[in-house]
């Protein structure tokens, strides 16, 4: 055989490749025929290049393969299919966050936070320090400037609008709200009638819509707890709570002695936010069941009118009651007082961090100055006489407020019976009446129904009754503290009052204390009340009686250095 014989021709390759490209069209015309078994776009790519590699043509240069117009339809409906699996998916998930976003409830209002006001910030310091001096206004641990107008503070809308009822924040309130708002624990000190209640209500209220926008309130667990030492007062403080919230998420409860537990024990498994309450009913509730009245997760804690407390013997119920809640670090602590007495000082430093004190006025007993005093030394036996004839020439139109204080329960029920006698349309308050006898009373007084009320000291601390124009105090009572704040019961918010004491030998005792209290607010000392004296009786501690030693907590001891005794002759 020769070698041409063994070459293959030009021609015989393209006999090949005719053979090969009409086997192909045999195969293409029977898939088109219907074949079932289908072959693979990858199967016809393989094919076509085994043709061309036959005829020796590149790879790089083989024609590209024409899609069918069936393999164009196939992918068309893959994507139709593909869109409708995704249409199908993303519907099911809208669905999905629909049933979710149902069951939830409406969303809390955002998180709030005080930001000192662009006015404050322009405002000169001179005018700040004037503000403070014409107030006697003193602030140690904190520089923010004093809040003078209620837009300064930047509240939510709807507690704004609650207090366009008042003119401007009264002093105490402007000076605490900046520190408190922003967190702080504080001190306040400042008499009876100057607005404390809104100066710790406020920012309790905002510190439960602050944790309620961060998702931490915890049902049956409440969030504030405010402790005051009478049912009346204690009463006062949740209508105000009630007034100023605008949401179910600041419910509050009131919890007093005198009436029955069980019905305080359901009201408590409502998850109230807010507890107010009276230091003995709250401690036997706690230890009677903690899991009904758990305070574990309390964060805000107010200590109101914590002078009046200590004096009725709370200290050891209100150190067992903030055992059960949590730690300093974890709450803000608020305490306000008339005075800043060495018992009060022992729990502050206990229980606060980094305190901001504020003092309206001075740290001593003091009386409003908006009141005017009026002493009257009297025959102990000429005093009811006397009362008529005052009640005569301060109530005249029998439709003005007047409130008589009495030392006793049975005092004042002797008075009650003797001015109905005389034909006077008057009421009591004591303990020895119940609790709804109580607050029928004062109800009655409050809308002007009845215009007389005869109260003992029960009444004597916080209670804000308004357009009260007289108080007369028919007997001195215990302590001088008790009276500043009997007359403090007139002259409220700013508003002007009149206070009439009945003063007898009996009260001698306490002749100097009440000479100072009239000398400091201005008032005219009369003669006969100097008579008595002006000797100050020492205030006697109720834990600690005459051995308590008055010693400034605020200040820190000194260690002294003694030099070594030199050996030398």
């Amino acid at each position: 055989m020769s070698i041409h014989e063994d070459t293959p021709t030009a021609m015989d390759v393209d006999v090949k490749a005719r053979k090969a490209d009409k086997k192909e069209k045999k195969k293409s015309n029977k898939d088109k025929s219907g074949d079932k078994k289908k072959r693979p776009r990858e199967d016809e790519a393989a094919v076509t290049t085994a043709v061309v590699e036959s005829a020796d043509v590149p790879a790089a240069e083989a024609p590209k393969a024409k899609k069918s117009k069936k393999e164009k339809k196939a992918k068309a409906e893959v994507e139709v299919a593909e869109t409708l699996v995704n249409d199908k998916a993303a519907k099911k998930a809208a669905k999905k966050a629909a049933k979710a976003t149902a069951a939830k409830p409406s969303a809390p209002a955002d998180e709030w936070s005080y930001t000192q006001h662009p006015e404050l910030t322009a405002l000169p310091q001179s005018d700040v320090d004037a503000f403070y001096k014409t107030n006697e206004v003193e602030v140690t641990g904190d520089s923010q400037r004093p809040i003078l107008k209620f837009a300064q503070a930047g509240l939510p809308a709807d507690i704004a609008k609650a207090l366009n009822a008042f003119p401007a924040p009264t002093i105490i309130q402007s000076s605490c709200w900046p520190a408190i708002l922003s967190g702080r624990d504080m001190v306040g000190i400042a008499a009876t009638g100057s607005g404390k209640t809104l100066a710790f209500g406020i920012p309790a209220l905002l510190h439960i819509r602050n944790r309620a926008a961060r998702g931490q309130i915890k049902k049956g667990k409440p969030q504030v707890l405010v402790l005051s030492p009478t049912r009346e007062l204690a009463m006062q403080i949740q209508e105000q709570f009630e007034k100023f919230a605008s949401s179910k998420q600041s419910t509050s409860v009131c919890l007093y002695g005198g009436v029955s537990k069980w019905d305080q024990k359901k009201l408590l498994r409502a998850s109230p936010n807010v507890i107010v309450a009276t230091p003995g009913r709250l401690l036997d509730l706690v230890e009677e069941d903690n899991a009904e009245c758990d305070l574990s997760d309390v964060s805000y804690f107010v200590l109101d009118e914590a002078d009046r407390m200590l004096d009725l013997g709370f200290e050891v119920a209100i150190k067992k009651i903030i055992t059960h809640l949590t730690y300093p670090q974890q709450r803000q602590t608020v305490m306000f007082s008339a005075t800043w007495p060495q018992a009060i000082q022992k729990i502050a430093n206990q229980y606060l961090i980094n305190a901001v004190k504020v003092t309206v006025g001075s740290t001593d007993l003091s009386a409003n100055k908006s009141i005017e005093q009026r002493v009257e030394v009297i025959d102990p036996y000429a005093k009811e006489s006397r009362l008529l004839e005052l009640l005569k020439l301060y109530h005249k139109s029998r439709t003005n407020r007047i409130l008589i204080f009495a030392l006793y329960k049975k005092e004042a029920a002797r008075l009650e019976q003797f001015l109905q006698r005389n034909g006077f349309t008057v009421a009591a308050i004591h303990g020895d009446l119940t609790q709804q006898q109580r607050t029928a009373a004062l109800d009655g007084f409050r809308s002007g129904k009845i215009p007389l009320l005869v109260a003992t000291d029960v009444a004597a601390r916080g209670i804000d009754i308004p357009d009260v124009d007289f108080v007369i105090n028919q007997t001195f009572p215990l302590t001088v503290e008790d009276y500043c704040h009997r007359i403090g019961r007139t002259g409220r918010a700013g508003a002007t009052g009149v206070s009439h004491t009945l003063f007898t030998v009996h009260d001698k005792a306490h002749s100097g204390a009440l000479i100072n209290v009239l000398k400091q607010a201005g008032q005219i000392v009369p003669p006969e009340l100097l008579k008595f004296g002006t000797t100050v009786k020492k205030k006697v501690d109720p834990n600690y009686g005459a051995f308590a030693k008055d010693v400034d907590m605020s200040k820190k001891g000194v260690k002294i250095k003694f030099a070594a005794d030199s050996d030398s002759d």
